[in-house]
């Protein structure tokens, strides 16, 4: 668990209001000139349908809203639980608008903000906590490894909606650097030089990758769709179904045990590591052992001959010791000679 003191939260400011369908302070939405809330196929919305980005327009960087009944300063899980709380739900629409699985970007969220843990002295004196926290949701959602997984081969459900299917299909048919640009301009509402940076890009790159991606969109959807409309239906695709996260007590405890673990299979290979090193020093030569040379043919000694007859004298050599008694005294007492 890091230590740090108590971090101070600010609170959104007074007169904040709302940008591209984040909902303001009396409920009212304001989704790119929309105050309806209901949608394009007549449909009612949660208030939350439209808003892709959880910050207003007017808020300054990285204000996360307070938690209640606290003081001017929160303790880091305060402060954690209260960023949770506040880009969460957010962040597994977008990881869904990325991945088409629920599943995944609910696991994008939670990796992320465990990341985030892990970091957090780090995040907690960044100008941006939520965009921290976003760019590593994005970043493990489109990881391509994940195809490799056994649970991630197969897909998933599509939505009900047949439009929803068809915008779902058409995103999924993106390249994942396009996909992303798509949603972080489109869907959250960075302008392009922040979309750039966070898929580290060049200004032009991004702005030709948007229009690429907004191109492949007009040609599958049934009917176009402009920025601003394209904006409420992104929204509307990433709130059908379930998109509701973990508890964030849940998830810092899943990153705190994932860290331990993480530790002791670091501590387990150090000292399997040294065991062998010491090893190794304990049982290799001390000296220099030149090695054995090749051999080499010799030359010029005769071929070994079997043995010929044998003679008179050695026949009857022969008989004797057969004859002989292998324990007789002849045998144990020498001769003087």
């Amino acid at each position: 668990m890091p230590e740090q003191g108590p971090v101070p939260v600010r609170g959104p400011e007074p007169g904040a209001g709302s940008e591209r369908g984040a909902p303001s302070s009396g409920g009212a939405e304001s989704g790119r000139g929309r105050s309806s809330r209901t949608g394009r196929r007549g449909r009612r919305r949660p208030s939350w349908a439209r808003a892709l980005r959880p910050s207003g327009r007017n808020r300054a960087p990285g204000a996360v809203p307070a938690a209640r009944e606290a003081g001017p300063y929160l303790t880091p899980a305060q402060a954690f639980d209260a960023l949770y709380a506040y880009c969460a739900p957010a962040l597994v629409r977008q990881a869904y608008l990325l991945t088409g699985r629920r599943d995944l970007a609910h696991e994008s969220v939670e990796r992320a903000f465990q990341r985030a843990w892990d970091h957090w002295p780090e995040v907690a004196r960044d100008p941006d906590p939520a965009g921290w926290v976003r760019a590593a949701a994005h970043d493990w959602a489109l990881s391509p490894w994940h195809r490799f997984r056994r649970r991630y081969r197969h897909p998933e459900p599509p939505p009900p909606d047949e439009g929803d299917r068809v915008l779902l299909d058409a995103l999924l048919s993106l390249p994942p650097p396009y996909r992303r640009t798509l949603v972080l301009y489109d869907g959250v509402g960075l302008d392009l030089p922040e979309t750039a940076a966070e898929t580290e890009a060049s200004t032009r790159a991004a702005a030709g990758r948007l229009l690429h991606a907004r191109e492949v969109l007009a040609e599958r959807l049934p009917e176009p769709a402009v920025p601003g409309e394209l904006h409420d239906r992104l929204a509307e695709l990433a709130s059908s179904g379930r998109t509701r996260a973990a508890e964030p007590a849940a998830v810092r405890v899943g990153g705190e045990r994932r860290a331990r673990l993480w530790t002791r299979t670091a501590a387990a290979v150090t000292v399997v590591l040294i065991g062998s090193t010491a090893m190794t020093l304990h049982t290799a030569p001390t000296h220099y052992v030149p090695p054995v040379p090749p051999g080499e043919t010799v030359r010029g000694v005769p071929p070994r001959a079997a043995p010929g007859p044998l003679s008179d004298e050695q026949r009857e050599l022969r008989d004797r010791l057969r004859e002989a008694l292998l324990d007789g005294p002849e045998r144990l007492t020498p001769e003087a000679r």
